[in-house]
């Protein structure tokens, strides 16, 4: 392999390198949705914070119950929202409604499905319960001063539900950094266009721009021409603007392939070009002194997804402080692959009745296939130095379908 390409591991270690340095803002609970938390949500109490009624029907002492009685009078009503009764007569019964703070002086709870209630008296209508049934104790979710979701977490609607929960109406979250993507090519037409046999429409940008919205990165899209001096100017002035770039297309051995050349011109440091993959090999990411970065992904569409998902979003993960997880599945059919490269395979994922998950296979028409991204969940990651690798071996799976 020629020197100039980089393993895929050393990629990675550049990339956490060179991870980015995301500021902490302050916003609206109701805007936090997809933001990623900078702060530790801890419970301010016990969860729950009382010992709270799960049902509705009658509190009683189950010592009562224990000695043969079965007939209750109600001696008071406790409602959800209001504060904690007491039962005064041990053989008397207190009416309680769901969510309501148990009474004083009463242990177990019988639902209304199993008592027959009338002119005051409640009677229960079982030979069995038992102790302290139907009752959500105090602290037993979580305690005071636990932290419930740590920073880095992404939030979703469970996370916005902890931190209601909580009493934050303000949460501190990382300012995500401000990000265009660029579509590089004159064979390129707009998506609402129909294309001369020649040409095609610009559809890899708006991929990426869709996954990173749902990684909770907005990303505004752009077009450069196969125009070195229009390339100079329009990245120069967007140098200004943005705080993270990524290209698609222009970076292979082309002689209109300018984006490695119009960035060197524009001193932005190359960390590396070419690693050694398939798909996605001439992949180029760098950064200026300004602490700009550069992702510029190769303009087939399989390699430039493949891209994004292996290094994109590690970059991502390292500059928000979150451990990258790895996921292992077994191989469902033979592969054979030749190259000393690692390789980016697209299969299937299924769920085995054992509790394994199995991939299998999908082998495309090579980087440009794009519609067999639409067939499969995501890459097999097979490493270099191997090249047959055989069903029920385990390799790392990267997944770009939310089920997995």
């Amino acid at each position: 392999m020629n020197n100039t390409f980089i393993p895929y591991e050393k990629a990675l270690s550049i990339l956490a390198e060179h991870k980015g340095d995301f500021p902490i803002e302050s916003r609206n609970l109701e805007n936090c949705i997809g933001a990623y938390l900078a702060e530790d949500l801890v419970a301010d109490r016990d969860f729950p914070p009382f010992d709270r009624v799960t049902m509705d029907g009658i509190a009683i002492v189950y010592s009562t119950f224990e000695s043969g009685k079965r007939d209750f009078h109600i001696e008071d009503t406790a409602a959800a929202g209001t504060s904690q009764k007491t039962l005064t007569d041990t053989s008397n019964c207190i009416e309680v409604m769901t969510g309501a703070i148990m009474p004083n002086g009463v242990d177990t709870v019988i639902r209304y499905e199993d008592l027959t209630i009338e002119d005051k008296k409640a009677t229960i209508n079982l030979d069995a319960l038992k102790y302290k049934q139907n009752v959500h104790f105090k602290g037993i979710d979580i305690a005071k001063g636990t932290v419930i979701v740590p920073k880095g977490q992404q939030l979703s609607s469970a996370e916005i539900n902890i931190a209601a929960a909580v009493g934050k109406a303000t949460l501190q979250v990382r300012k995500m950094p401000k990000v265009v993507i660029f579509s590089t090519g004159d064979e390129l037409v707009p998506v609402d266009q129909i294309p001369k046999l020649h040409q095609i429409r610009r559809s890899n940008i708006y991929g990426i721009q869709a996954t990173l919205k749902e990684w909770g990165v907005p990303a505004e899209l752009k077009h450069l021409a196969d125009d070195k001096s229009e390339m100079l100017q329009v990245i120069s002035k967007a140098l200004e603007e943005f705080d993270l770039f990524i290209f698609t297309g222009g970076v292979s051995k082309g002689i209109f392939d300018y984006l490695p050349d119009v960035l060197e011109e524009l001193k932005v440091r190359k960390h590396f070009h070419k690693i050694q993959q398939r798909p996605g090999k001439p992949f180029w990411f760098g950064s200026n002194t300004n602490g700009k970065k550069i992702f510029a992904l190769p303009g087939n569409p399989v390699s430039s997804f493949v891209c994004v998902y292996m290094y994109l979003r590690f970059w991502l993960q390292k500059s928000l402080g979150i451990e990258p997880e790895t996921l292992y599945v077994k191989l469902k059919n033979d592969v054979e692959f030749k190259p000393d490269l690692v390789y980016f395979l697209e299969a299937t994922l299924e769920s085995q009745s054992d509790g394994s998950l199995v991939a299998e296979a999908i082998k495309g028409n090579g980087s440009g296939d794009f519609a067999n991204l639409v067939k499969t969940d995501g890459f097999l990651i097979l490493p270099q130095n191997k090249s047959q690798f055989f069903a029920n071996e385990v390799y790392p799976f990267v997944s770009y379908r939310t089920k997995w």
